[in-house]
């Protein structure tokens, strides 16, 4: 059951990565925070899981408009299960 729960994972982090090699390079640097968007939704991705990543890469797009300041903006830490 675990290499099934790691599909998904793995299908995002695969389509990350072929934006980052494909697409990314052909835009130059643009983003406005560190890490860059692409970097952001990888490590939640492998940190939070498929739903969980997705759904904070997708906030962190939201957020990332001409009227942001940008600056630093870390992936917040795996939650533990008690």
């Amino acid at each position: 059951m675990g290499f099934v729960r790691k599909v998904p994972v793995l299908a995002l982090v695969g389509m990350i990565r072929a934006y980052q090699s494909v697409i990314s390079p052909m835009t130059g640097p643009t983003c406005k925070y560190y890490p860059s968007c692409s970097q952001y939704a990888l490590t939640a991705v492998r940190r939070h899981g498929a739903l969980r990543g997705t759904g904070l890469a997708l906030w962190r797009l939201l957020r990332c408009n001409p009227w942001s300041l940008g600056g630093v903006d870390d992936v917040p830490s795996a939650r533990h299960p008690h």
